[in-house]
């Protein structure tokens, strides 16, 4: 999406200011989120404007000036032009959703894992999902299996509002159940050994929730789809870090990991990855 932004300012700033915008933008229903560099600021109010003016569905505008962070890995946005309202309705692989973008975490740049995802699930599975946000993987799956049954999980109480109205728009509320809590106590409590498969889409933190994740699954054995952000000097190594990580994560566990891939680079040398592996448990 670079050149479609160099495009649209081209004729509102110079060559030295298009050289300095960052290469990537979120669009998200009506709503365009951009990264500006600290020597555009100045300049912040006409480049949203120009954006504004030249992408049809765009309805509002906002910078993100911070790094995804806390508990709900929320961002902070500026508002810089159009509606100022951050609520939007996104649609991805013939589902809808209602999306808050200040309030609750959301990336349509994990379109193609959550595709992905969706077609590995066979008939009449049960799935736990430890990190639901908004219900995208949740709603995407039950959609495409109208056999399987997904809980929902997230800790964040306007998330798991929005995934309950994301589940009726998208007619699976029988088949996808919000549950607000933290994913350890809620396995622990309502989840312990009920589940084929879990998803764990939290890749900062998800390696100190694998015990809990594999407590889900029936007799501690199925799939569990692992999300890490895995440090590494280039992609050709990244697989060999991952390899490391995941041993030590899965450490108390016997396990096989089916693939890994690369899902994208969220930093310098650093890049986020999902492995698919299978937990077997014969020491148990």
């Amino acid at each position: 999406m670079a050149h479609i932004l160099k495009t649209i300012l081209k004729d509102v700033l110079p060559p030295e200011d298009i050289s300095k915008l960052y290469s990537a933008f979120d669009i998200v229903g009506s709503i365009i989120i951009l990264k500006i560099p600290d020597s555009l600021n100045s300049k912040k109010q006409i480049i949203a404007e120009t954006i504004l003016m030249n992408i049809k569905s765009a309805k509002s505008i906002f910078a993100q000036t911070s790094a995804v962070q806390g508990d709900y890995r929320l961002r902070t946005l500026e508002y810089l032009a159009g509606v100022n309202c951050a609520t939007t309705e996104y649609k991805e692989h013939g589902c809808r959703f209602k999306v808050d973008v200040s309030k609750t975490y959301f990336s349509p740049r994990l379109s193609t894992e959550r595709i992905r995802i969706s077609k590995m699930i066979a008939d009449n599975e049960i799935i736990t999902n430890m990190f639901a946000g908004v219900g995208t993987y949740s709603i995407l799956i039950a959609k495409n299996n109208k056999t399987c049954k997904v809980y929902s999980i997230d800790s964040n109480p306007i998330a798991n509002e929005l995934a309950l109205v994301n589940a009726e728009l998208n007619k699976v509320q029988e088949r996808v159940i919000p549950i607000c809590g933290d994913a350890r106590e809620v396995i622990v409590k309502q989840l312990r050994g009920t589940s084929t498969r879990v998803l764990m889409p939290l890749p900062e933190k998800a390696k100190e929730f694998v015990d809990s994740a594999v407590m889900a699954l029936r007799e501690k054995k199925g799939m569990i789809h692992y999300f890490a952000h895995i440090k590494a000097t280039s992609k050709k190594v990244v697989l060999d870090n991952v390899a490391l990580d995941v041993k030590y994560a899965f450490t108390n566990h016997d396990y096989r990991i089916v693939s890994t891939r690369v899902v994208r680079e969220v930093g310098p040398r650093m890049y986020q990855t999902v492995s698919d592996i299978i937990v077997t448990n014969k020491r148990s």
